[in-house]
């Protein structure tokens, strides 16, 4: 699989948020291993160290745990933790542009929820 880096955004970080969608989508779950970093880094021929700062935000944050000498895991409730901050960062960040670009464009609220309920896209 290739991947591809964009620019804007450090390469840890855009791991981190890749490992993220992984446990928001349900691929990793409470108790699942994650990767080795050097599996990551030589997968994705990535810097060890870079694989390593992502996953220790991760343990930072206390959705992965470090288990000495055997690897890392997703904790318990980690998927309902990054649930949670993710509907509270859209709700207060991006909910308020994305409403501010649809007045900007003169479009009806209404008949775009209506129509993503149709199976439309808006």
């Amino acid at each position: 699989m290739t991947v591809g880096w964009n620019d804007k955004t450090p390469i840890y970080r855009q791991l981190k948020e890749r490992v993220v969608g992984m446990m928001l989508d349900g691929v990793l779950k409470a108790g699942d291993a994650l990767p080795s970093v050097r599996q990551i880094a030589a997968d994705y021929q990535l810097n060890p160290i870079t694989v390593s700062k992502a996953y220790q935000e991760l343990v930072d944050e206390h959705l992965v745990e470090k288990r000495r000498g055997i690897g890392m895991y997703v904790t318990e409730g980690a998927s309902e933790k990054l649930l949670a901050s993710e509907r509270e960062r859209f709700i207060s960040e991006e909910w308020p542009a994305m409403v501010e670009r649809i007045r900007r464009l003169g479009l009806d609220i209404k008949q775009l929820l209506n129509n993503v309920d149709h199976g439309g896209t808006a």
